[in-house]
């Protein structure tokens, strides 16, 4: 399995140190946010694509995935009814399929927790169609579109995993599937993440894993233990990605980038 990291916790560095640092320190890859790479992702050039393609491969490292997919331009949606703002959410997402193919990425993270909250008559649907189109694109491009399920305090819609899988199997999309968030599951679901895990992986549906404690710091800084996670998926012979996902940074973003690869990589030695 590869470990990457969010590349938003370095935020303070250019996309070229970003990768250097992160491969310093161990990591196999970034997952990168696009809102990072411009505020206006949907006008990357394929030419500046590929240009950070090559900063990650020079450096070493691979961009193994995107998430926080509509944080930019702001004011998107996939569930509000205005035609016109949802035709802007839905061309964005096909030009973020198509630039994870090109960056050289598999896996798109559909989080975004407040772009699909639920409030009104149909929205639901709309949020289905969403991630139909999402799956049928994501075909097209060669790569695969998760849905993120989130706790209750960031979204009502997908909050556990059982009711993404549901959602997944039901679209029929081979493209479209899920992922596990550690901090979302240990802070929503009845089951721990490990034994989460240990239910869905036969299953095939889930594509990505995040990692993070359900105080929302690094793995390894707080009273999560990642153990039994890296033993089930050692057991299931997983060979996608865990991205470090941290959402607080202590002392800082560097710091915090190096101790979770040191943990996680001393989890997987023992």
């Amino acid at each position: 399995m590869r470990i990457s990291l969010c590349n938003e916790v370095l935020a303070h560095l250019d996309f070229e140190h970003q990768c250097q640092y992160a491969y310093g320190l161990g990591y196999d890859g970034l997952e990168v946010a696009p809102y990072t790479l411009s505020d206006n992702p949907e006008h990357l050039s394929e030419k500046e694509l590929l240009g950070y393609k090559a900063m990650a491969e020079d450096a070493g490292i691979a961009i193994t995935s995107l998430h926080w997919l509509l944080v930019a331009p702001k004011g998107l949606s996939i569930v509000d009814p205005d035609k016109t703002l949802r035709e802007q959410t839905f061309e964005l997402m096909y030009r973020l399929v198509d630039q994870c193919a090109v960056l050289g990425g598999s896996v798109l993270v559909h989080g975004s927790p407040s772009q699909r909250l639920l409030s009104r008559d149909g929205d639901r649907e709309r949020a289905e169609a969403f991630f139909d189109a999402a799956g049928e694109r994501a075909a097209q491009a060669g790569v695969t579109y998760c849905i993120e399920p989130l706790a209750r305090r960031e979204t009502n819609f997908i909050n556990t995993l059982s009711e993404a899988v549901e959602l997944v199997k039901r679209l029929g999309r081979p493209h479209l599937k899920t992922m596990l968030d550690t901090s979302a599951a240990a802070n929503t679901e009845t089951e721990t993440p490990a034994q989460l895990l240990e239910t869905w992986l036969p299953s095939g549906l889930i594509a990505h894993i995040q990692v993070n404690d359900r105080n929302r710091r690094g793995p390894g800084q707080g009273d999560d233990r990642f153990r039994g996670v890296i033993e089930v998926l050692g057991r299931h012979g997983w060979t996608g990605t865990l991205a470090v996902e941290p959402f607080v940074y202590e002392p800082d973003g560097p710091a915090t980038a190096a101790r979770a690869i040191g943990y996680l990589r001393g989890l997987m030695e023992v």
